[in-house]
C-alpha cells in the first residue's frame, strides 16, 4: 500500500477503529496482548517499514534525558548543543523534535542515529508490548500514522 492509500483508508476507518479500540478496553488483557502480538508478527512479516517512514517522516518520539545523551554522544555534539539545534518542549513539556521529517532520516528512509536512536522509536509502534489495553488510545492514534498498525487493527476485527 502506498502511503496516500493508506491515508484515504485510515481516514475513512478512524471512527470505525476509534469505537472498536474502545471496546477492547473491556477485553481479557492476556487475551488481547496474545491477539496484538500474533497480529503484529504478521503485519512485519509482510511490511518493510524502509518503504514507509511515515512515523519518521510525520511524528517525532519523545526524548528522555537518557535518548539525549545517547543521540548527542551519536552525533558528537554536548546534549544541551542537541537540544538546543534540534528538540523543544512540547504542551506536556517532553522534548520532541523541532520539524518533521525527522532530521536523522535519509532519503532511502535508513535511521542516521539507529544504533542510538531514542526509546520510543525502538519500541514504535509499540503494538508487540505487554499491557496493551493500557495502549489502546495510543493504538488509535498510530493508525493514522502506521499502515502495519492499520493492518494489525483491522486484522483484530476479524477476530474479535
Amino acid at each position: 500500500m502506498n502511503l496516500e492509500e493508506f491515508r484515504k483508508q485510515s481516514q475513512t476507518l478512524k471512527d470505525q477503529n476509534k469505537q472498536f479500540l474502545s471496546r477492547l478496553k473491556k477485553a481479557n488483557p492476556r487475551k488481547l496482548d496474545s491477539d496484538f502480538h500474533e497480529a503484529h508478527s504478521n503485519a512485519f512479516d509482510r511490511i518493510d517499514c524502509l518503504t514507509c517512514a511515515n512515523c519518521c517522516k510525520t511524528t517525532s518520539p519523545i526524548f528522555k534525558q537518557k535518548d539525549i545523551e545517547n543521540v548527542a554522544k551519536h552525533i558528537r555534539i554536548s546534549p544541551s548543543q542537541f537540544i538546543d539545534k534540534y528538540l523543544h518542549l512540547d504542551k506536556d513539556n517532553d522534548y520532541v523534535l523541532n520539524s518533521a521529517p525527522c532530521p536523522f532520516l535519509d532519503g532511502d528512509n535508513y535511521c542516521l542515529i539507529y544504533e542510538s536512536r531514542p526509546t520510543a522509536c525502538r519500541g514504535y509502534p509499540h503494538t508487540n508490548r505487554k499491557k496493551m489495553f493500557q495502549l489502546l488510545d495510543l493504538t488509535y492514534k498510530n493508525t493514522l500514522v502506521c499502515p502495519a498498525v492499520l493492518d494489525i487493527v483491522e486484522q483484530l476485527k476479524k477476530v474479535k
